[in-house]
């Protein structure tokens, strides 16, 4: 079996001694396509790495054979690093890395045969809403009903479907050709042609300038293998193995090139004799991930990816990983418990050897504010008797808006925190304005670019100069950059244009020349263009103590570009310009190795991934989390519940949850009820320190005083409803309607958190009757909670005939889920919904 001799040969004991049954297991299974189904903390990252070694030692692969995929450039950095250790030095020059990475290298080399010459830019997302902006000026609609981001969102479920404007415009609006002059957008009345003539001509106007965006590294590079045979069968030939992680965050896109790559489709048969892959037939395919932990929908992912896996490869083998080695029992029954109500998905559960560890620690403040006190006080108090470090501590929320309260109350406690989410490095004023003479540079035709340039720093040439070189352009069939050029054949322009204008194309021609004869020295390029340019001068010369710490980026651009030549053996400005555009958030996220001294403030999507001994789940309210958009709908409240299970589990030894009983929204105070997120946890592993908010309590008392029952489990209070508004009531409900109810207003608030994600309907509290209490309503027929089973058929005065899906015994807040078919899945307090058996 020859192997190649820079791989350091490990003998099978040193890569599957110290691994758990299942884990080796899936380091050594010998076959065309393995899916390791691996729960958070299980240890994956250490099986996939060891599964390469394995590969390259057992089965005598090259490494040039292999093709390592992930999310993020900081996994693959990770995961590189960890091979290196196992194989060599080799393992430096393998194909690990994100998807986009290994798609520019793909484009790079063969992208010229679908017309993408070598040099393309990649434009983030900046640069494609200004793109967008360009169309609607050019193209007469309106940017305020049609935004350039949502139009960016549709393009991009477009492209992840593998639909192109061609499609598009063939359906919707077959008589427009893309780059034509004086097409009014703005007339037409059906949205989705809209999208399609904007989409076309956002393709368009990439390709003129030898651009793409980030769908766009994906979508091509199927196209490229689709439309070159040769190409296809050389990718063929090299990768004979293939490994993708986080599997469960692929979308259609990124399934289909996976498939591509690998040759699945493509007829050929395997070579049975061979001892792995062999060197023809389909490449050997594993793929890691968790369908508990798929929550990137939002994005595109395709959650049927990993959950229909062994139907797209009948011969697929399937190793669960469920010995969890980062948080304790109590941490993971809890994530267990939740993640068991989701429904359709392959069972798993989680364990570990560690102990069963502290209680879940739970608390109902009486707002947002005392809720961010009271993390802030349980924050210092940590560091304070208990010696934990700040860095070992996150606060993870559902929405970024919940940030601000959380933010106050660490301010106000003196408790230091870094928070995860602002303006990021590369999206500053200042760096996309140095960056985008380095794209200029490098891709003329990039009019995007160019064109934010042409006055930065000022040099005279504001919209009017703009506007006639780009009719110039236009005129003579060329880029922004040709019109620049040929500046002094524009007819009608004055000097005082002019001649900025051709100073201006002569910096930009030696700035050139200069990147030309430095190409290895990123570096030194980005000197010289900061210099040359202005961009520095002009900060230094500013009074706005802001502009200094402007100039300190500057500095630390040129510093990025440094460390990329040290790293680099063959740097050039292109690439240097390529590591920028594909920096992920996830890759700006501090080292958890590291101590910041600080406590890390997140939200939950930007939390996968990561661990702290200490976590605050915050905001666990119905509309808040689950978010308000998910009450109607069945998936995305799977998907809450997925996000749930990922919070839960990013804890190693505490967790804390958090909820408010009163949250502002839209400028008024909503009252909010309990997520039933903590209704799932089972309430032996939780340790209330609050159960109940002040305002919950006083209700608590009133109805007792009254002779009324409360649920000994502090549930959902009892008569709180609105005679018209009622828990599963008849005109609107928790899960159906615009309100949660409640018969009282605070201040003047609004009573419902937000069960739609739009408008919210306020009203300041007017002079009104009393409430009827929701026992004195006629559907209240006190409906016994053991009369129903799931399978029952009911009848309900707004939703029609539906079906039990489930039954929770909760005494007198008992609640019945029901498929009302076309109506949705509702949640329904079964003693004021108006339903009747049938």
């Amino acid at each position: 079996m020859q192997q190649d001799p820079d791989v350091i040969a490990r003998p099978p004991e040193a890569l599957i001694g110290d691994l758990n049954p299942q884990q080796a297991e899936a380091v050594q299974y010998r076959g065309p396509a393995l899916l390791i189904g691996a729960g958070a903390g299980s240890g994956k990252t250490r099986v996939l790495t060891r599964r390469i070694a394995w590969i390259l030692t057992q089965f005598g692969a090259w490494p040039s054979q292999v093709l390592a995929i992930t999310f993020t450039n900081k996994a693959a950095a990770e995961m590189r690093e960890r091979l290196e250790s196992l194989i060599g030095p080799v393992a430096s020059r393998m194909w690990v890395s994100t998807f986009h990475s290994a798609c520019v290298r793909i484009l790079r080399r063969d992208g010229e045969r679908i017309g993408l010459k070598s040099g393309f830019t990649i434009y983030d997302t900046a640069d494609c809403e200004r793109l967008i902006k360009l169309i609607a000026n050019d193209f007469n609609f309106d940017v305020k009903r049609y935004t350039p981001r949502s139009i960016l969102a549709r393009i991009s479920d477009y492209k992840n479907n593998l639909t192109s404007a061609r499609e598009m415009l063939a359906q919707y609006v077959p008589d427009f050709k893309p780059g034509q002059r004086g097409y009014r957008v703005g007339r037409i009345g059906n949205p989705e042609e809209l999208y399609a003539v904007v989409y076309a001509e956002y393709q368009h106007r990439l390709a003129a300038a030898n651009a793409v965006d980030f769908d766009d590294l994906i979508v091509r590079t199927v196209e490229l293998l689709r439309a070159c045979p040769d190409v296809a069968e050389y990718y063929h030939r090299k990768f004979r193995y293939i490994l993708v992680d986080e599997y469960q965050d692929t979308n259609h896109a990124q399934y289909v090139l996976i498939r591509e790559l690998a040759g699945v489709d493509a007829g050929e048969h395997a070579d049975m004799g061979a001892v792995g892959a062999g060197r023809v037939g389909p490449a050997w395919i594993t793929v890691v991930g968790d369908s508990d932990q798929s929550i990137y929908a939002f994005r595109g992912a395709d959650i049927r990816n990993i959950q229909d896996f062994e139907q797209d490869f009948p011969n697929a083998k399937t190793i669960m990983l469920e010995q969890n080695y980062r948080s304790t029992q109590t941490i993971l029954d809890a994530a267990n418990a939740v993640i068991a109500h989701n429904e359709g998905r392959k069972p798993k559960r989680l364990w570990t050897a560690a102990g069963a560890g502290e209680q879940i620690t739970a608390y109902a403040a009486d707002t947002a504010q005392l809720e961010a006190h009271w993390i802030a006080a349980q924050i210092k108090r940590l560091h304070t008797d208990d010696g934990v470090r700040y860095s070992d501590i996150a606060v993870m929320y559902r929405a970024n808006a919940q940030s601000r309260s959380l933010e106050e109350g660490l301010i106000q406690a003196r408790v230091p925190y870094q928070l995860i989410g602002g303006t990021k490095f590369y999206e500053r004023r200042e760096v996309k304005d140095a960056l985008a003479y380095l794209q200029a540079i490098v891709n003329p035709a990039d009019d995007i670019n160019m064109r934010r340039i042409l006055n930065v720093p000022k040099r005279g040439l504001g919209a009017r100069a703009e506007s006639q070189v780009t009719l110039h352009a236009q005129q003579i069939g060329g880029t922004f950059w040709d019109g620049v050029a040929h500046a002094d054949q524009i007819e009608g322009m004055t000097a005082r244009t002019l001649n900025p204008l051709m100073r201006f194309a002569q910096m930009m021609q030696e700035l050139r020349e200069f990147a030309q004869e430095h190409d290895a020295k990123p570096s030194q390029i980005v000197a010289e263009v900061l210099e040359r340019s202005g961009l520095l001068e002009e900060l230094k010369k500013s009074q706005d103590p802001q502009d200094q710490s402007r100039v300190e980026n500057l500095s630390q651009l040129q510093s990025v570009a440094a460390e990329y030549e040290q790293n680099t053996p063959d740097a050039t400005l292109a690439g240097f310009l390529e590591t920028t555009a594909l920096v992920a958030d996830s890759d700006q996220l501090p080292d958890e190795s590291q101590d910041s001294g600080k406590v890390t403030l997140m939200t939950l999507h930007t939390a996968k991934g990561l661990e702290y001994p200490i976590v605050f789940l915050t905001g666990m309210e119905q509309g808040t989390f689950p978010h308000a958009r998910a009450m109607e709908d069945t998936s995305e409240l799977s998907e809450e519940r997925r996000l749930a299970y990922v919070g839960i589990t990013r804890a190693k030894r505490h967790l804390f949850v958090t909820r408010a009983a009163v949250r502002a929204q839209w400028g008024r105070s909503a009252e909010m009820m309990p997520s039933q997120f903590l209704d799932e946890i089972p309430a032996d592993l939780i340790d209330w320190k609050r159960k109940e908010a002040g305002m919950e309590r006083m209700r608590s008392g009133w109805r007792a005083n009254a002779s009324h029952d409360f649920g000994a489990h502090g549930g959902w209070n009892d008569d709180e409803f609105d005679a018209p508004s009622s828990f599963g009531g008849s005109s609107s409900s928790y899960g159906s309607g615009s309100s949660y109810g409640s018969r009282s207003t605070y201040g003047s608030g609004v009573r419902g958190s937000a069960a739609h994600a739009g408008k919210v309907t306020t009203r300041r509290a007017p002079v009104r009757q009393p409430a009827q209490p929701a026992s004195s309503l006629k559907a209240d027929n006190h409906l016994r909670i053991e009369d129903f089973a799931v399978g029952d058929k009911v009848t309900h005065d707004k939703f029609g005939l539906g079906t039990v899906v489930d039954a929770q015994d909760k005494g007198r807040n008992s609640v019945l889920t029901v498929d009302f078919g076309s109506s949705g899945v509702k949640r329904l307090m079964l003693r004021v919904a108006p339903i009747e058996k049938l």
